[in-house]
């Protein structure tokens, strides 16, 4: 009998197989990254991709709310197929104790971004995220339209826009599917 219990409630908490889609290491190219700051509007933040020597993506630098700017991020460029049973996104990250965007675009040239914070804790984490939770913004602002339901994935991006100058460092080692 505790044979049984013990099977049902691995059975009830498996989350599913991971499907990693990008891990980091000392052998990643990062030119494959784009970083996207507010430069774009006006702004002056800066940022940087990097590997740290354990081969961690280091996403880092200042946010600056200095001629209406107020973000950083980095952007990855993916062709990444779902399937119905992926129904979150896994994230091992060690960050600041701020909070964080992660972003999804089912198409390049889509404008909108579907987003979904994440709190870090200056601890290395694993932070699952529902794919059906991520909502449709532009431009810092929510759209009156569905959450992501898309079969793919063409671009996955980490951003920080907290309305407040700050530093900031995000250790990065995988992202998965589940």
């Amino acid at each position: 009998m505790k044979f049984i219990s013990l099977l049902l409630v691995l059975c009830l908490t498996h989350e599913g197989p991971r499907k990693k889609i990008v891990t980091f290491s000392t052998e990643t190219n990062l030119r494959e990254w784009r970083i996207v700051n507010d430069g774009v509007m006006g702004g002056v933040s800066s940022s940087t991709i990097r590997l740290s020597p354990e081969g961690h993506g280091v996403f880092s630098g200042q946010v600056s709310l200095a001629y209406n700017g107020g973000f950083a991020s980095v952007q990855w460029d993916t062709a990444q197929s779902l399937t119905p049973d992926q129904t979150h996104l896994v994230l091992r990250v060690k960050g600041d104790g701020k909070r964080y965007e992660f972003r999804l675009k089912s198409t390049r040239n889509q404008t909108e971004s579907f987003v979904q914070p994440f709190l870090t804790n200056g601890q290395w984490q694993e932070i699952r995220l529902p794919l059906k939770d991520f909502y449709p913004q532009f431009r810092g602002r929510m759209l009156a339209m569905p959450n992501f339901n898309f079969d793919r994935i063409a671009q996955i991006s980490f951003l920080i826009a907290n309305k407040q100058e700050e530093d900031f460092t995000l250790l990065i080692d995988w992202i998965a599917l589940e």
